[in-house]
């Protein structure tokens, strides 16, 4: 049996643009795409710690080192800059292997930075 179980989290990121005028996905730095073990085109789930909204979209790579996290085209009337966020992802999985399995999980500073 497989289930789906949390693969990545970016938690309480700063949402640094929200671009009405794109046609739809968030846009992540890559560093932080590489911290959390996400990759472009990945489904994520985006929660906004504001108002409440949750909605599914895509991730488009950012410049690396921007601190980058830019709401796109629709889901950008839910989410405005300065709003924090939890960008997070799913995987299929065998319950077996679920049960061991070690999500990745980062908590950017205040300008979306991962401290080493």
């Amino acid at each position: 049996m497989e289930i789906q179980i949390l693969k990545s989290k970016i938690h309480r990121a700063i949402v640094t643009e929200a671009n009405i005028d794109y046609i739809g996905s968030i846009t992540i730095d890559e560093d932080l795409m590489d911290a959390a073990n996400l990759i472009e085109n990945e489904q994520v789930h985006v929660l906004n710690y504001q108002n409440g909204a949750r909605i599914i979209t895509y991730v488009i790579k950012g410049e690396r080192g921007s601190g980058i996290i830019c709401l796109n085209g629709p889901a950008a009337l839910h989410f405005s800059k300065g709003d924090l966020a939890v960008i997070i992802s799913f995987a299929n999985m065998d319950f077996e292997v679920a049960k061991t399995f070690e999500p990745q999980i980062i908590f950017p500073n205040s300008v979306n930075k991962i401290a080493l």
